[in-house]
């Protein structure tokens, strides 16, 4: 907290001394995105990045892919995907877009992103074993989203664009609708930016486990975050305390199954685990509590980490058999294997009668299911008959030695719950006006497109749609 103007002090650096166009706040892919779209149009920019350089991307770190409309079949995508087969996507996952006005701007926008992405330096890659389901619907960064990002802040050094890092905003101060200064914390101290216009693209409050304590109480203290420690919603708290309009539902947020082996924050996605469309999930008691075989995965990964948050203890287990070990990505900790359900149980500290009378009543539901041809490519129709919750597709006997399972904790990726924004980006106020000089871009306003359910691919749409957008329209406003 700052407690009288000696607390400021004199820049070495002669960036926080100036007044610069625009002020963009972050370091992922959506804050690269406004910064380079601010300097297409013209503006002298800033970027404020948090993290050490060796850290910097962010989130967007750990991804691989992006989901856009297209309309063409060439060396990485292997079909169409038009508008409204995308839009129906998004429709089916979760309760459905929150502002069906912006997600629809967003699935329009997203057709022109990856000849933007290429034209700033972006190279792609086909994509590879493991990841084929979504050949058809998402694009691949080659060498990953480390090289994404690398690729753009390069693009933006080349571009003049002026790059701080361990550069922490620590307050954002408002003169009636106008941010009129940015405190940041820097190694030599805090300082005073100007800017005449500012977009906050600092991602939401995942790594804030207090703040996720208000709304899922000492279960958050379970919770792993994928993502960086940094991400903690100082700005986003600065924002809301300003009176910007909320968008997002409070427990909102993107998670998935992690390995719970895994580092407490910035696993990435090493520590996703592919396997539980390929048998079956217990909790703590050995009981199912999910249909493991709802849709192709690209579509339902994501609701598994808000299912295992909801569990006793918040872990559960993904059990399987010899017949399908092998065709997933393999947990980087390696797995739990055994000759028998119950020498596996008792490997993860369950009761090795419940297990096996789940296993049985699953087996004894798969034989009285439909027969076919087990695939993993779509839905396949191999389903449970008399269980619940039934498995609806890819439904196979546990049956062949040796049995392996692994532990699984809720990842969470991002959280929904952040500003509103105009189909312009400037943040809404509570009054019903705008900040007129701040907009927003990225994870901090995903709350507008995203209600409980996620897409793969789709957080990056949202951050380089929206970036765009911001970057563009601050650099308009900068300008007068």
């Amino acid at each position: 907290m700052i407690t009288s103007p000696n607390d400021f002090v004199p820049a070495r650096n002669g960036a926080l001394d100036e007044q610069w166009d625009v002020v963009v706040i972050g370091g992922g892919n959506a804050a690269l995105v406004s910064a380079l779209s601010a300097r297409d149009h013209g503006a002298r920019v800033l970027l404020l990045e948090r993290a050490p350089r060796v850290f910097r991307g962010g989130n967007s770190r750990h991804t691989r892919n992006i989901r856009c409309v297209h309309d063409y079949t060439d060396a990485y995508y292997t079909g169409r995907y038009p508008y409204d087969e995308l839009w129906t996507d998004l429709g089916g996952v979760g309760t459905g877009p929150s502002n069906e006005a912006l997600a629809a701007l967003t699935v329009r926008e997203s057709e022109t992103v990856p000849r933007w992405m290429t034209d700033h330096g972006v190279r792609w890659q086909p994509a590879l074993t493991g990841t084929l389901a979504l050949a058809r619907t998402n694009r691949f960064f080659l060498g990953g989203g480390k090289a994404l990002m690398n690729g753009y802040y390069r693009a933006a050094e080349r571009a003049g664009i002026v790059i701080l890092y361990e550069a922490s905003v620590e307050r954002l101060g408002f003169t009636g609708d106008a941010c009129t200064e940015i405190v940041v914390r820097v190694a030599q101290g805090r300082r005073r930016v100007r800017a005449k216009a500012v977009v906050c693209a600092s991602g939401g409050f995942e790594a804030n486990i207090d703040w996720l304590r208000r709304y899922w109480g000492d279960a958050a203290l379970n919770y792993h975050v994928r993502g960086p420690r940094y991400n903690d919603g100082t700005v986003l708290a600065q924002l809301l305390d300003a009176g910007a309009e909320r968008a997002g539902e409070e427990r909102g947020f993107h998670a998935i199954a992690v390995d719970a082996r895994s580092p407490k924050f910035d696993g990435g996605i090493a520590t996703r685990l592919d396997t539980i469309p390929f048998g079956i999930v217990v909790n703590r008691d050995g009981r199912r509590f999910y249909d493991e075989g709802e849709d192709i995965w690209p579509k339902r990964y994501a609701i598994w980490g808000r299912n295992i948050a909801v569990q006793p203890d918040q872990i559960a287990y993904s059990l399987w058999d010899s017949k399908v070990h092998g065709l997933f990505l393999p947990p980087m900790y390696g797995v739990s294997a055994a000759r028998s359900i119950s020498e596996l149980a008792s490997r993860f500290d369950l009761d090795p009668l419940a297990v096996e009378e789940t296993v049985a009543r699953y087996n004894a539901a798969v034989d009285r299911g439909p027969g076919g041809r087990f695939t993993m490519a779509e839905r396949d129709g191999l389903s449970t008959v008399g269980l619940d919750p039934p498995k609806s597709n890819w439904a196979q006997r546990i049956d062949r030695p040796p049995f392996y399972g692994v532990a699984m904790r809720p990842g969470i990726t991002f959280t929904y719950l952040g500003v509103a924004v105009t189909e312009q980006s400037h943040v809404r106020r509570q009054d019903g006006g705008v900040f007129h000089n701040v907009f927003a871009a990225g994870e901090i306003m995903s709350g507008n497109i995203l209600s409980t359910g996620y897409l793969a691919g789709f957080g990056m749409t949202i951050g380089t749609v929206w970036g765009r957008i911001a970057g563009r329209e601050a650099a308009r406003h900068a300008r007068g």
